[in-house]
């Protein structure tokens, strides 16, 4: 199955689930991207005790997944695109909505 996953928030423990949730569906064979929008783009980094972000980020990079971050909310936020989370466009979520078999948003 085709998953995209869009996460909108930076949120600790709901960001780390969304990236727990990609993880583990890459490793059930599915294939998966994810689109952040919003606070989400400043999700690489984000680390907490319990609820640490960025090493979900990297494990589901690193199971070969695909991130695009929304161009615009990174420039809201005066932040640059990573290897990790590459600048993308509108078109790029609407894209990736239409590939997907399903979608879920946190």
């Amino acid at each position: 199955m085709k998953i995209g996953i869009i996460i909108e928030t930076k949120e600790y423990e709901k960001a780390w689930n969304a990236f727990r949730f990609a993880v583990t569906a890459k490793k059930q064979g599915h294939e998966v991207k994810v689109f952040l929008m919003g606070e989400a783009v400043e999700c690489e980094g984000l680390t907490h005790e319990k609820f640490n972000v960025d090493e979900q980020l990297r494990n589901y990079v690193n199971a070969g997944g695909e991130i695009l971050a929304c161009g615009t909310c990174l420039k809201s936020r005066q932040l640059d695109s990573t290897e990790a989370c590459p600048i993308s466009t509108m078109i790029d979520c609407v894209n990736l909505v239409v590939w997907a078999d399903r979608v879920l948003t946190f």
